[in-house]
């Protein structure tokens, strides 16, 4: 038997885990990472600390497989797109890594909107410019830190940065770079004319070579073996961004499936034979699986808005379960299941890292009074975070027909209550996939087609992926649900005008 790594950078944690041929998790290692807010709006990792938190997720895996290093076929990556991770001419860091929850850059998008500017890129990307993208970090750069750019040489995604640390082989990978706007969809390459309509015609030749996410781009260096424990010259293959692993994972192989992950971002899509190019969705890019692109729907306004909810006003209840040797998620399930729907007119706009409806959009609860409690509030934000969900795959619909259900992966899909609000709202079946590290998985299997175990795509996901429980909607909360949607829907309206206030 041989086994297969997938390493995968999210926002809060570095994530490695081992799987065997049929796509069971042999161990997995997480390890959190530090983010930076120097000031409002960033988000930053330490490059150095974050390459030492991954060395030492791996390392753990394999120690907890218990398996013979040996037998290790392949590795590669999956990681949180967007964002900029920058090295230098000397090797080393060039600034700090920059998260996909980073508002910066958001002048800069606003002058390429007044200039026409995102007209002239959307004919070659198909895409909307986002202020967390690469290109608009760039050009924060160029205005701000000029020096930067000046001693960068490799500009990166996360997992081209762990990647080039594990093999000290710099390339690109498409998924990640035609999601950040760098790509120009037509030729499949980068762009210099495309990079001279953002003011980053200096910035081109800092772009490596493009690969797909299962070509092989190095091995495992022996410095890097020793930090790892893999073995030195494991083939070590591109990766691909997170959505495209999340969704490969939960068997996102054909025109018909449509896949949603809750997590950090509110990731929401389907794979087509061409981009949609009507302006109704706001990015297409290449997917994993060569010749299909990627729909995607997506903001940070998913799940990590109840991380912060728990962090700061459920400290008492976290630590009381962790005494009891309970989940503090078993109590927050419990809280909601609590108060039906009909009966919580809280609503919650879940903008804390970043909106889908205005760049300076804040996350927000409305209808507050002396009678409601924290439970109520959480009420709220489960259901607050699942609308900014269906304002994404309602755009998402207007191009393909309503999919027999829809496969959900990411934190929410651990909470039955969580997935039942999914079901009803959308009134869509709901698959939960099998509970182990999605963006892992995707990435192994990327490495397994790498390393010649799968044939492609469609082997590795008839062989790996199981649907664990499909969850039904409920038909008498179709109206409930559709009233509170349409109040979520005023209250963002209502308040369109006041953002310009926060932007400081």
């Amino acid at each position: 038997m041989k086994y297969l790594v997938g390493i995968d950078n999210g926002g809060t944690f570095s994530k490695a885990a081992i799987f065997d041929e049929e796509g069971n998790q042999i161990s997995v290692a997480s390890v959190p990472t530090e983010t930076l807010t120097p000031k409002p709006g960033y988000t930053e990792k330490d490059l150095n600390e974050l390459w030492r938190v991954n060395a030492q997720a791996v390392r753990q895996a394999v120690e907890k497989s218990g398996i013979d290093p040996s037998d290790i076929a392949g590795v590669s990556f999956s990681g949180a797109g967007k964002g900029l991770y920058m090295v230098g001419y000397d090797g080393k860091p060039s600034y700090n890594g920059i998260m996909s929850t980073d508002t910066r850059a958001w002048k800069q998008v606003e002058q390429w909107y007044r200039d026409g500017v995102n007209k002239k890129v959307y004919e070659k990307t198909f895409q909307e410019i986002l202020a967390v993208q690469p290109v608009s970090l760039l050009a924060w750069f160029r205005d701000n830190q000029p020096e930067v750019l000046e001693r960068t040489k490799y500009i990166f995604a996360v997992k081209d940065y762990i990647r080039y640390m594990l093999t000290g082989e710099a390339y690109s990978e498409y998924t990640d770079c035609s999601g950040g706007n760098l790509v120009n969809m037509m030729t499949k390459q980068h762009d210099r004319e495309l990079m001279t309509l953002y003011g980053l015609e200096d910035c081109y030749d800092k772009l490596p070579p493009l690969k797909y996410s299962a070509e092989i781009c190095g091995h495992v260096t022996r410095e890097a073996s020793e930090k790892t424990l893999l073995p030195e010259g494991t083939p070590v293959a591109a990766g691909m961004f997170d959505v495209n692993a999340c969704g490969i994972a939960s068997g996102l192989s054909d025109e018909e499936q449509m896949c949603m992950i809750a997590g950090t971002w509110s990731i929401n899509e389907f794979i087509g034979k061409k981009p949609v190019t009507n302006g109704t969705v706001d990015l297409n890019s290449m997917f994993c699986m060569p010749g299909y692109f990627l729909i995607e729907e997506s903001s940070p306004t998913s799940a990590g808005n109840m991380e912060w909810f728990i962090r700061n006003l459920m400290n008492y209840e976290k630590e009381e379960a962790k005494e009891e040797g309970s989940s503090i998620y078993d109590l927050t399930n419990e809280w909601v299941a609590s108060i039906e729907p009909q009966d919580n007119n809280v609503i919650f706009l879940p903008f804390l890292n970043g909106s889908n409806e205005d760049a300076l959009a804040k996350g927000t609860f409305v209808g507050l009074t002396a009678y409601h409690n924290k439970k109520h509030m959480l009420r709220a934000v489960y259901e607050g975070i699942v609308f900014s969900h269906v304002t994404h795959v309602k755009k998402l619909l207007r191009n393909r027909e309503i999919p027999k259900s829809i496969r959900l992966s990411g934190g929410a899909a651990n909470s039955d209550v969580w997935v039942q609000i999914f079901a009803d709202a959308l009134q869509i079946p709901i698959d939960v996939v099998g509970d182990k590290e999605l963006g892992a998985q995707g990435a192994a299997m990327a490495a397994g087609i790498a390393a010649g175990i799968y044939k492609d795509y469609q082997e590795a996901v008839s062989r790996t992926v199981k649907i664990t429980k499909t969850i039904y909607p409920r038909p008498e909360y179709k109206e409930i649900y559709e009233k509170k949607y349409a109040a979520y829907r005023a209250v963002i309206d209502g308040l369109s005008g006041a953002w310009e206030y926060f932007k400081n």
